[in-house]
């Protein structure tokens, strides 16, 4: 994950004392609000929750995205994907096992990194999925 945030990340965090989810500048975790770079005209705003890897959350970096009408969309998560980890690191949205399944919210989907080398997990060879241009 991309430490300290850059500025653009930075610019969306929530700060307002009001809000329970508001964070300092900084701080490696917190709640953010991007403007639809997809839709900027009156678009559903990406709403995400970062947390960094520590114990706490078994080593595992972890950003959620959602919008409050649907589900975010592949170039959606591409964009956060890259705000949040650069561009050489592997990150993954999971489909889990039925009785493993938790849904707080309908139109919310996961991005997970695993930073300890023992959990992590191989990548198919990219010719497996189709050639490249």
């Amino acid at each position: 994950m991309r430490m300290p945030f850059p500025a653009t990340v930075e610019h969306a965090r929530i700060r307002e004392p009001s809000d329970i989810y508001a964070t300092k500048t900084g701080d490696l975790f917190g709640a953010f609000l991007f403007r639809n770079p997809f839709q900027p005209d009156n678009g559903d705003a990406l709403r995400v929750v970062a947390n960094n890897a520590s114990r706490d959350s078994f080593w595992w970096e972890h950003v959620s995205v959602s919008t409050a009408t649907r589900c975010p969309t592949w170039p959606e998560m591409c964009f956060i994907k890259d705000l949040f980890w650069h561009e050489d690191e592997c990150v993954v949205q999971y489909h889990p096992a039925l009785k493993d399944y938790v849904n707080h919210h309908p139109y919310t989907l996961h991005l997970w990194r695993p930073t300890k080398q023992s959990d992590r997990r191989p990548t198919q060879p990219s010719m497996l999925v189709g050639p490249k241009r």
